[in-house]
């Protein structure tokens, strides 16, 4: 364990540099993140997630920065050029941007102007002309001192020609120093910027960049949408990004750092400075510049995302209750499903309410019948194509009151029912059977099904296909292991896709608790998962405490109380002349118990604490309370809709700029960030979230770019 790369990440959190040691001691021995924090707070001092999750990537990320530094000195060594200086400067880095600079000269490039120079003998003199002090700077001659490095036979036929030479020589040392690179790249974050223009002919092609077709803004304020807006616009085609700087003070501060008093030839090292920076240091650092604020909009935009992802992941259920799911279609008709409260698929059918009138009374029969055969206690309708004009229809049937009738955002749903997990799962049905059963699942258990579903395809984020796929994918797996762990999952009735995001389980042993359970039967206690093959003490060790048994004979199989911490429970029961489950049941009894007394080396006050928590509420659900929602009646296309109206929405996902809400019309509005509240609000996700149901009043609608304006705020 690195003890500097502990005392760098307790200095950048403002935490004990042994509860980082701690954490990564166990991240170490391959503990995951929310076993870590559920269950080992006495070791970290009660990190939350998001540290340890800050600990686990600063970690890789000082390892991979001291693999680069390793790499680079034994490059040096091998060619012999490694200095105690250079070593020295090396050991101290502290960014990757800070070793590549002091690597780039001595790193092998291709063959270039100064190269050649060089080759011709010119480098004595570019030292001479550029080193302060080499030679005494009155009445030096440059053009004198450049006639001894006349030669016809290496290329260099004047003295002109040797300065030239000495001049592309001194340019790239003036683009490869260090210092000036670092002063250099922090003045352009600071005072660099963007650019945007449009492609001449493609105005009207690239429409839907119209906002940036004469853009300029600060490179150090331009929010992450934008950049990557702009980076889009220009890898299509229609848009021309460039990094603007005042170069006259960025030279200011190259002839600052090279033009000293005794320099013996200022006037040659100017000419070179400006050389060095327009045709070697300018766009060298414009691409980083463009780097490091891509890195920035990747890393606003994944957080977004995974915000969003989060939010909608815990989504309040609907429950266990019979569901008839559609999945609405205008010519190819409705399919419909009846499933069972365990989310079963029992019946399946197609209706055609859209059709004649005929098909539309078949329709209607069906329905009633289907809803009073399977008992159905809530009807789930696809929100995409002809999903409001079949919520209409479903309405109009005067089934029973108690039967809700629920629009449910089908985002991704015909990802899962292509995919393999669909096909091995109802092998004998189609697409259409199987995007309907998603659409009644993620009504009754949103995180259950959507965890099947790739996060990308959910529909919670803004330019996931352009940021870093490999940042956004270890992040949203990360939001998805963090809500599964958090709310718990039924050993006996999960899915293989849901299992495999329990703390130390995976896709492997995933499948074999499946297959386990398939061939012998429901599990009946926590301790039988030992029996799963290949699920070892460690497995076991990390899962358990978030997979639930309900009906086993030990109750707290039902709870997140860790295995481990049955003793504890059990001595508590045992003191108080009851049962476990009298303890549960029978809150004055907790009352009287002095968690002082159970402290052990292993088993603290942090974990008797949340044990007491759980006892109170055993196997809680952290997610909200399910609310019937209904679109507003007779608003079902943008046409409908008129400045004014006052309607109710679903949010269905944030952005930096403001929230998207779905009002029942096929195309969602944008509630700008200004327009959330009656005061100012900085961050959307501070006022909203993804599901909440909200009211808005239309600002406006524009039917040609599809695009509706709304409001949230009360006053006028």
């Amino acid at each position: 364990m690195n003890e500097g790369h502990i005392a760098k990440i307790a200095g950048e959190l403002n935490i004990a540099g042994r509860q980082v040691r701690a954490a990564a001691a166990l991240l170490g021995e391959g503990a995951t993140v929310p076993f870590i924090a559920r269950y080992r707070k006495e070791a970290t001092g009660s990190l939350d997630e998001v540290a340890i999750t800050v600990i686990r990537d600063r970690l890789e990320q000082l390892a991979e920065l001291d693999d680069r530094r390793l790499s680079i000195l034994k490059s040096l060594e091998e060619r012999q050029l490694l200095t105690d200086e250079l070593k020295q400067q090396l050991d101290d880095a502290q960014t990757l941007a800070t070793l590549e600079d002091l690597y780039l000269p001595f790193r092998p490039k291709r063959r270039t102007r100064a190269t050649i120079a060089r080759e011709k003998g010119l480098e004595p003199l570019a030292q001479l002309l550029f080193t302060p002090g080499s030679a005494d700077a009155v009445g030096f001659d440059p053009f004198k001192e450049a006639q001894a490095f006349v030669d016809e036979e290496k290329g260099v036929s004047s003295a002109d020609d040797a300065l030239a030479g000495a001049r592309d020589i001194i340019a790239e040392w003036i683009s490869e120093d260090a210092g000036a690179r670092a002063a250099v790249r922090d003045f352009m974050l600071a005072r660099a910027v963007f650019t945007s223009r449009v492609m001449s002919g493609k105005e009207e092609e690239g429409v839907k960049y119209r906002d940036y077709y004469e853009w300029e803004e600060p490179v150090k304020s331009a929010p992450s949408h934008r950049v990557l807006a702009m980076r889009r616009g220009e890898k299509e085609g229609f848009l021309m990004l460039r990094i603007a700087v005042p170069d006259e003070e960025v030279l200011e501060i190259l002839k600052a750092h090279f033009l000293k008093p005794d320099t013996p030839a200022p006037g040659e090292v100017l000419q070179a400075i400006e050389d060095g920076y327009k045709r070697l240091l300018f766009p060298s650092m414009e691409t980083e510049v463009r780097l490091v604020m891509k890195a920035r909009a990747d890393e606003e935009a994944i957080r977004v995302f995974a915000e969003n992802l989060r939010q909608l992941l815990l989504a309040a259920p609907l429950g266990e209750k019979n569901v008839l799911a559609v999945d609405p279609g205008f010519r190819t008709g409705c399919k419909v499903v009846c499933l069972d409260r365990q989310g079963k698929l029992l019946h399946t059918d197609t209706v055609y309410p859209h059709a004649s009138k005929k098909e539309a009374d078949e329709a209607a029969r069906k329905i009633s019948d289907l809803c009073g055969r399977f008992n159905t206690e809530a009807i789930a309708v696809g929100n995409g194509t002809a999903g409001r004009e079949t919520e209409a229809f479903l309405r109009g049937l005067g089934l029973p009151g108690q039967i809700h009738i629920i629009s449910v955002n089908e985002s991704g749903a015909s990802i899962y029912s292509a995919s393999d997990a669909a096909r091995e799962e109802f092998p004998d049905h189609d697409v259409t059977v199987r995007g309907s059963v998603s659409i009644g699942r993620r009504l009754m258990d949103p995180l259950a099904e959507l965890v099947k579903i790739d996060p990308k395809s959910i529909g919670v984020g803004q330019y996931q296909h352009d940021v870093d796929q490999a940042a956004l994918k270890r992040t949203l797996d990360d939001v998805v292991m963090s809500c599964v762990n958090a709310v718990g999952v039924e050993v006996n009735t999960a899915s293989t896709q849901l299992l495999s995001y329990v703390s130390g389980l995976g896709p492997a042993l995933a499948k074999s608790i499946v297959a386990y359970r398939n061939e012998k039967g429901p599990f009946t206690a926590r301790k039988d998962l030992k029996k799963v093959p290949r699920l070892g003490p460690k497995a076991f060790e990390q899962s358990a405490g978030f997979l639930r048994i309900r009906g086993s004979s030990n109750p707290l199989d039902a709870s997140a109380v860790h295995p481990e911490s049955y003793p504890a429970v059990e001595a508590m029961a045992a003191d108080m002349g009851c049962s476990v489950a009298d303890l549960i049941a029978d809150e004055a009894l907790r009352k009287r118990i002095d968690l002082k007394r159970y402290v052990t080396d292993t088993v603290g006050m942090p974990t008797l604490t949340d044990i007491m928590g759980e006892l109170a509420r055993p196997g809680r659900d952290p997610r909200e309370q399910f609310k019937a929602f209904a679109f507003a009646e007779g608003i079902e296309k943008m046409e409908d809709l008129r400045p004014g109206m006052k309607l109710p929405g679903i949010v269905t996902n944030i952005t930096a700029f403001g929230a998207f809400v779905d009002i029942g019309v096929h195309q969602d509005g944008l509630v700008h960030v200004s327009q959330l509240a009656d005061r100012f609000v900085k961050n959307a996700a501070d006022v909203v979230k993804v599901h909440q149901q909200v009211m808005v009043t239309v600002l406006s609608v524009d039917l040609p770019r599809k695009r509706v304006s709304l409001s949230m705020k009360e006053k006028k």
